[in-house]
């Protein structure tokens, strides 16, 4: 089955359904395109523990706050799914699901996007399929020798799964520091970075972290290097779990060791370290194998960008990986002024 309209979106995670809001404002015909089989995109996927940086009015998608959760002065995940499924509701965002975007061409004037239920042909594209669903396992030597458990963040769950066991948590962000201080109580724990971990101050969290990516995005637009901010942004955001462990002599981090071996993690001096499971809080990386038919993609896997847009390729914008595609693009709170723009300029371009 072959289908036409103006714009498809790919993805319906909070990106996806950001972009579904002002296309739907601009009057522009278009489909929403979600992996998923139910709202909530990645957020349906996370650790049973993980609440937001930042309170729900600094937390929400364009139009509709974020109502606060009753108890709750940084909302949990499930507040989140929830959030995101009424919105979709509210707005009658028109998502297809569990549809699976199997690649998108060029077709002429126009781009077809092939999919496990059929093709669509479409004016533009918004890739808005963001960075769970690839997750990054670094090359340390040894990993396939070591005969204990290996999860990435996205396959964590609960720090009862791993009980009684000699847990390694390796990443210094904000991920591994929240999933070491999960497990800090309940597992004999060793968390390595690869340097000391520097906390931001406590009382900073996600709405003092997005006016510094913001100000920094400006920054570098206009030619500064000396960007300024509240911090690095990739320090980590002091959320009570978090500074309860620390406070706690619970969080002490060991620097990264040199390789794994059948029983554990050994360091260049020779110290070693034992361990039934290690998890790697090691990032990701953009999704974004079906914009390969493409040939856009450069260094890192990223794809140029001028604001959303693809610098060559003008009927595609991309939404929600990273900075690389608007400040704090990847947040609840940051994708909304991208999606907008995206939006704006898709619509300068049909029109024209």
């Amino acid at each position: 089955m072959t289908q036409h309209t103006d714009v498809v979106v790919i993805g319906g995670g909070q990106a996806g359904l950001a972009a579904g809001y002002h296309l739907r404002r601009r009057g522009l015909d278009f489909v929403v395109l979600d992996a998923q089989a139910t709202p909530g995109g990645a957020w349906q996927h996370v650790w049973a523990s993980l609440h937001l940086f930042s309170p729900a009015a600094f937390s929400s998608l364009p139009g509709r706050f974020m109502p606060p959760q009753p108890g709750e002065e940084y909302p949990d995940a499930g507040h989140v799914v929830t959030y995101l499924s009424d919105y979709e509701k509210r707005y009658e965002l028109p998502v297809q699901r569990p549809v699976r975007v199997l690649g998108v061409h060029e077709d002429g004037r126009l781009l077809r996007v092939e999919t496990d239920s059929g093709t669509w042909h479409a004016r533009a594209v918004i890739s808005a399929t963001g960075t769970w669903w690839r997750p990054f396992l670094p090359a340390v030597p040894g990993r396939g020798d070591f005969e204990g458990r290996q999860l990435h963040t996205v396959s964590y769950r609960r720090p009862q799964d791993l009980a009684g066991r000699r847990v390694i948590v390796v990443g210094g962000g904000n991920s591994g520091a929240q999933i070491a201080a999960d497990l800090a109580y309940d597992t004999e724990l060793t968390w390595v970075t690869q340097r000391p971990p520097r906390y931001l101050a406590d009382d900073i969290d996600g709405r003092a972290l997005f006016d510094a990516a913001t100000a920094r995005r400006r920054a570098l637009d206009a030619g500064r290097t000396d960007t300024g901010g509240v911090a690095s942004l990739g320090d980590i955001v002091a959320v009570p779990p978090v500074r309860e462990a620390r406070d706690a002599g619970r969080l002490k981090a060991s620097p990264m060791f040199e390789r794994l071996d059948r029983e554990g993690a050994v360091w260049a001096d020779g110290t070693r370290a034992p361990a039934d499971a290690v998890i790697w809080c090691a990032g990701f990386r953009p999704a974004l194998s079906h914009l390969a038919p493409l040939g856009l993609r450069g260094g890192r896997g990223h794809i140029t960008t001028v604001g959303t847009r693809a610098a060559d390729e003008p009927r595609l914008h991309l939404l929600g990986y990273g900075d690389w595609t608007g400040p704090a693009s990847a947040t609840l709170i940051g994708v909304g002024r991208p999606a907008r723009d995206a939006a704006r300029e898709i619509a300068g371009l049909l029109d024209a």
